[in-house]
């Protein structure tokens, strides 16, 4: 929703500027279809040329990304603590016979179907059980499970910026393709040097509106949603800075508690619970763990 206000604001804001100062849409209308049609072609098929089929659906998904807004809520955060939890103090009170099983087949665990928005996440939920996985074939040294933990998030990471990168580099091209089409529209004025001179007015107008539309879909439309997609994916990322945490707190053999508090507070301050928050949480969680034969 906030991003069709932040839409409606800028075309009311620039064109209604336009008309106030006297100026006349006509020509701009006149002009629109064959300068969008040269501009965006261009840039749709730059952005073809440059790219991946891979990356190609990745922007697409991430544009639709824009549009939903982020994914996580303080509800999610919430639940992947607990969920943390609940797999760390099993593993502690069982050990590996008792965490195998769900990690691996998590669909069917008793713990995972207890958080069913996570479970669609499946690369955050392969992530948490090859590193308890690994836990459980004693890969614990702490420093080793770190580096591999942060040698695959850079590695995601750096994969879900590549449609990122190549909706900025559409941006930061637009100005350049509304060049070529404005230089297009000059060259057909030149044509027509001998015609009169509102006539070559309204020509050389119609040629600008290439520049101006190029501007204007760079710097208020992809490149805005190119920053906004950036701004999505660094959220997505902060879980697995939770895991990570909470995992290495095991690893290091801290209390279970002390690990998820530190996984905590790794959380981003928007969304994160209060410590009596994420107590009260957890209280049905240790509950049943205390309920459950050793």
């Amino acid at each position: 929703m906030l991003n069709v206000v932040g839409l409606v604001v800028i075309l009311l804001c620039v064109f209604g500027s336009f008309l106030m100062s006297g100026g006349s849409m006509g020509v701009i209308l006149h002009a629109l279809p064959h300068e969008m049609l040269a501009i965006g072609g261009a840039a749709l098929g730059a952005f073809v040329l440059g790219n991946p089929m891979t990356t190609l659906k990745k922007a697409w998904a991430g544009v639709v990304r824009v549009f939903k807004g982020n994914r996580w809520t303080e509800a999610d955060f919430r639940d992947l603590l607990a969920l943390l939890y609940t797999l760390l103090a099993t593993f502690r009170k069982g050990g590996a016979n008792a965490i195998e099983p769900h990690l691996d087949a998590p669909a069917e665990s008793s713990i995972f179907s207890r958080y069913p928005g996570l479970l669609k996440d499946h690369e955050l939920i392969e992530f948490i059980c090859d590193y308890l996985r690994m836990m459980t074939v004693n890969f614990e040294d702490p420093h080793q499970l770190a580096e591999a933990m942060e040698g695959d998030m850079e590695r995601h990471h750096h994969e879900e910026l590549a449609p990122q990168h190549a909706i900025q580099m559409m941006a930061d091209g637009l100005p350049a393709i509304g060049i070529v089409a404005a230089v297009l529209g000059v060259i057909k004025t030149m044509g027509s040097i001998d015609q009169p001179t509102e006539v070559l007015g309204a020509m050389i107008g119609g040629a600008l509106v290439g520049t101006f539309l190029g501007v204007l879909l760079a710097y208020c439309l992809v490149g805005p949603i190119a920053q906004k997609l950036q701004q999505i994916i660094d959220a997505d990322f902060k879980p697995y800075l939770i895991v990570k945490t909470a995992i290495i707190g095991h690893a290091q053999e801290q209390p279970t508690e002390v690990a998820i508090e530190l996984a905590r507070r790794m959380t981003p301050s928007t969304y994160a619970p209060s410590f009596q928050e994420m107590e009260t949480a957890l209280e049905d969680v240790k509950a049943q763990l205390n309920a459950a034969p050793a």
